[in-house]
Protein backbone atom coordinates (compact mmCIF):
# COMPACT_ATOMS: atom_id res chain seq x y z
CA UNK A 1 0.00 0.00 0.00
CA UNK A 2 1.10 3.29 -0.95
CA UNK A 3 1.23 5.81 1.48
CA UNK A 4 0.29 9.44 0.43
CA UNK A 5 1.45 12.40 2.63
CA UNK A 6 -0.56 15.71 2.19
CA UNK A 7 0.89 19.00 2.31
CA UNK A 8 0.85 20.76 5.53
CA UNK A 9 -2.59 23.44 6.03
CA UNK A 10 -0.85 26.40 6.84
CA UNK A 11 -3.03 29.71 7.97
CA UNK A 12 -0.97 32.11 6.99
CA UNK A 13 1.38 32.10 3.43
CA UNK A 14 3.52 35.08 2.16
CA UNK A 15 4.55 34.45 -1.49
CA UNK A 16 8.72 34.25 -1.25
CA UNK A 17 11.56 34.27 -3.72
CA UNK A 18 10.82 30.10 -3.57
CA UNK A 19 7.81 30.52 -4.45
CA UNK A 20 7.17 28.53 -7.77
CA UNK A 21 3.20 28.06 -8.70
CA UNK A 22 0.00 28.54 -6.47
CA UNK A 23 -2.96 26.57 -7.82
CA UNK A 24 -6.69 26.38 -6.66
CA UNK A 25 -7.56 23.02 -4.83
CA UNK A 26 -11.12 22.52 -4.69
CA UNK A 27 -11.97 21.88 -0.89
CA UNK A 28 -15.68 20.83 -0.54
CA UNK A 29 -17.25 23.72 -1.52
CA UNK A 30 -14.69 26.05 -1.39
CA UNK A 31 -11.39 26.97 -3.72
CA UNK A 32 -7.71 26.64 -1.44
CA UNK A 33 -4.39 26.72 -2.73
CA UNK A 34 -1.58 24.23 -3.26
CA UNK A 35 1.89 26.15 -3.00
CA UNK A 36 4.57 24.50 -4.31
CA UNK A 37 7.85 25.94 -3.44
CA UNK A 38 11.50 24.98 -4.64
CA UNK A 39 11.41 22.65 -1.22
CA UNK A 40 8.14 22.78 0.10
CA UNK A 41 4.52 21.98 -0.69
CA UNK A 42 1.73 23.84 1.49
CA UNK A 43 -2.05 23.96 0.85
CA UNK A 44 -3.73 27.46 2.04
CA UNK A 45 -7.03 27.97 2.72
CA UNK A 46 -7.24 31.29 0.65
CA UNK A 47 -8.16 31.30 -3.02
CA UNK A 48 -4.72 31.81 -5.42
CA UNK A 49 -5.91 35.23 -6.38
CA UNK A 50 -6.19 36.42 -2.56
CA UNK A 51 -2.28 35.23 -2.12
CA UNK A 52 -0.94 37.12 -4.88
CA UNK A 53 -2.92 40.22 -3.44
CA UNK A 54 -1.55 39.85 0.01
CA UNK A 55 1.89 39.37 -1.74
CA UNK A 56 1.75 42.56 -3.00
CA UNK A 57 0.56 44.52 0.15
CA UNK A 58 3.29 42.57 1.72
CA UNK A 59 5.88 44.48 -1.15
CA UNK A 60 4.68 47.69 -1.00
CA UNK A 61 1.89 48.03 -3.56
CA UNK A 62 -1.83 47.07 -3.95
CA UNK A 63 -2.63 44.12 -6.56
CA UNK A 64 -4.77 47.43 -8.49
CA UNK A 65 -1.73 48.70 -8.40
CA UNK A 66 0.68 46.67 -9.81
CA UNK A 67 -1.97 45.42 -12.68
CA UNK A 68 -2.23 49.40 -13.61
CA UNK A 69 1.91 49.54 -13.36
CA UNK A 70 1.81 46.24 -15.98
CA UNK A 71 -0.28 48.76 -18.37
CA UNK A 72 1.29 51.13 -18.04
CA UNK A 73 4.67 49.93 -18.71
CA UNK A 74 3.60 47.07 -21.26
CA UNK A 75 0.16 47.78 -22.35
CA UNK A 76 -0.77 44.57 -21.65
CA UNK A 77 -4.44 44.84 -20.19
CA UNK A 78 -5.70 41.02 -19.92
CA UNK A 79 -4.41 38.08 -18.21
CA UNK A 80 -1.67 40.84 -17.00
CA UNK A 81 1.67 39.62 -15.01
CA UNK A 82 2.71 40.84 -11.99
CA UNK A 83 5.35 42.39 -10.25
CA UNK A 84 5.04 40.96 -7.12
CA UNK A 85 8.47 42.68 -5.58
CA UNK A 86 10.97 43.54 -8.67
CA UNK A 87 13.75 43.75 -6.06
CA UNK A 88 13.79 40.10 -5.18
CA UNK A 89 12.80 38.82 -8.83
CA UNK A 90 9.17 37.66 -8.07
CA UNK A 91 7.01 38.47 -11.25
CA UNK A 92 3.77 35.62 -11.28
CA UNK A 93 1.29 35.36 -14.03
CA UNK A 94 -1.99 33.60 -14.34
CA UNK A 95 -2.80 31.24 -16.53
CA UNK A 96 -6.53 32.80 -17.15
CA UNK A 97 -8.56 35.62 -16.24
CA UNK A 98 -7.72 36.44 -12.40
CA UNK A 99 -11.13 36.33 -11.40
CA UNK A 100 -11.47 32.42 -13.04
CA UNK A 101 -11.73 30.56 -9.57
CA UNK A 102 -9.31 27.54 -12.04
CA UNK A 103 -7.09 30.58 -12.49
CA UNK A 104 -3.53 29.50 -11.86
CA UNK A 105 -0.52 31.55 -11.26
CA UNK A 106 3.62 30.83 -12.27
CA UNK A 107 5.85 32.35 -10.96
CA UNK A 108 8.48 33.19 -13.98
CA UNK A 109 11.69 33.39 -12.60
CA UNK A 110 10.97 28.60 -11.91
CA UNK A 111 10.37 27.99 -15.51
CA UNK A 112 13.40 26.22 -16.71
CA UNK A 113 10.89 24.86 -20.15
CA UNK A 114 7.57 24.40 -20.77
CA UNK A 115 6.39 21.90 -23.98
CA UNK A 116 3.20 20.85 -25.42
CA UNK A 117 1.25 17.43 -23.79
CA UNK A 118 -1.32 17.61 -26.31
CA UNK A 119 -3.28 20.61 -28.21
CA UNK A 120 -4.71 21.83 -24.73
CA UNK A 121 -2.35 20.83 -22.20
CA UNK A 122 1.38 21.90 -21.23
CA UNK A 123 3.68 20.35 -18.91
CA UNK A 124 6.53 22.75 -17.31
CA UNK A 125 9.19 22.06 -15.83
CA UNK A 126 10.47 24.22 -13.10
CA UNK A 127 14.50 24.90 -12.49
CA UNK A 128 13.95 22.08 -9.17
CA UNK A 129 13.41 19.34 -12.02
CA UNK A 130 9.79 19.05 -10.63
CA UNK A 131 7.34 19.15 -13.48
CA UNK A 132 3.20 19.86 -13.69
CA UNK A 133 0.62 19.41 -16.76
CA UNK A 134 -1.43 22.11 -16.88
CA UNK A 135 -4.71 22.58 -18.89
CA UNK A 136 -3.45 25.37 -20.73
CA UNK A 137 -2.67 25.56 -24.53
CA UNK A 138 1.07 25.69 -25.13
CA UNK A 139 0.82 28.67 -27.08
CA UNK A 140 -0.86 30.43 -24.27
CA UNK A 141 1.99 29.64 -21.72
CA UNK A 142 4.61 30.62 -24.06
CA UNK A 143 2.49 33.68 -24.38
CA UNK A 144 2.42 34.54 -20.93
CA UNK A 145 5.82 34.00 -20.14
CA UNK A 146 7.07 36.39 -22.75
CA UNK A 147 4.92 38.59 -21.35
CA UNK A 148 6.48 38.50 -18.30
CA UNK A 149 9.69 38.74 -19.65
CA UNK A 150 8.56 42.06 -21.50
CA UNK A 151 7.33 43.53 -17.99
CA UNK A 152 10.77 42.27 -16.47
CA UNK A 153 12.86 43.72 -18.26
CA UNK A 154 10.60 46.95 -19.60
CA UNK A 155 10.74 47.48 -15.48
CA UNK A 156 14.31 47.03 -14.85
CA UNK A 157 15.00 49.01 -18.16
CA UNK A 158 13.29 52.10 -16.18
CA UNK A 159 14.74 51.24 -12.69
CA UNK A 160 18.40 51.38 -14.20
CA UNK A 161 17.83 54.61 -15.93
CA UNK A 162 16.20 56.09 -12.62
CA UNK A 163 19.34 54.77 -10.92
CA UNK A 164 21.70 56.36 -13.97
CA UNK A 165 19.95 59.78 -13.58
CA UNK A 166 20.43 59.86 -9.65
CA UNK A 167 24.05 58.88 -9.94
CA UNK A 168 24.78 61.80 -12.78
CA UNK A 169 22.85 64.18 -10.18
CA UNK A 170 24.82 63.06 -7.37
CA UNK A 171 27.93 62.71 -8.84
CA UNK A 172 28.17 66.18 -11.21
CA UNK A 173 27.28 68.06 -7.65
CA UNK A 174 29.83 66.72 -6.16
CA UNK A 175 32.10 68.07 -9.01
CA UNK A 176 30.29 71.30 -9.02
CA UNK A 177 31.38 71.52 -5.41
CA UNK A 178 34.51 70.74 -5.82
CA UNK A 179 35.31 73.29 -8.71
CA UNK A 180 33.69 76.47 -6.47
CA UNK A 181 36.14 78.70 -5.29
CA UNK A 182 36.81 78.95 -1.72
CA UNK A 183 37.38 82.63 0.16
CA UNK A 184 38.50 83.13 3.62
CA UNK A 185 35.31 83.02 5.72
CA UNK A 186 35.33 85.18 8.89
CA UNK A 187 35.72 83.22 12.38
CA UNK A 188 35.09 86.19 14.59
CA UNK A 189 32.52 86.09 17.10
CA UNK A 190 30.38 88.56 17.55
CA UNK A 191 27.89 89.72 20.14
CA UNK A 192 24.48 90.31 18.63
CA UNK A 193 21.80 92.01 21.12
Amino acid sequence: MVKTITPPLIEEYEINRDTMIIMPLTYGSRIYSQIWELEDEYISPFKPIDIIKKGCISFGSSYEGRKEATKQLTGITHKAPITVDSTNSIYFFPTTSPSNSQCIWISQEHVHLHRREDIAKTQILFNNKRTVTLPVSYNSINNQILRTALLKTTLSRRIENLERKDWYFISGRRNLNASEHTGKYSTEEKEYK
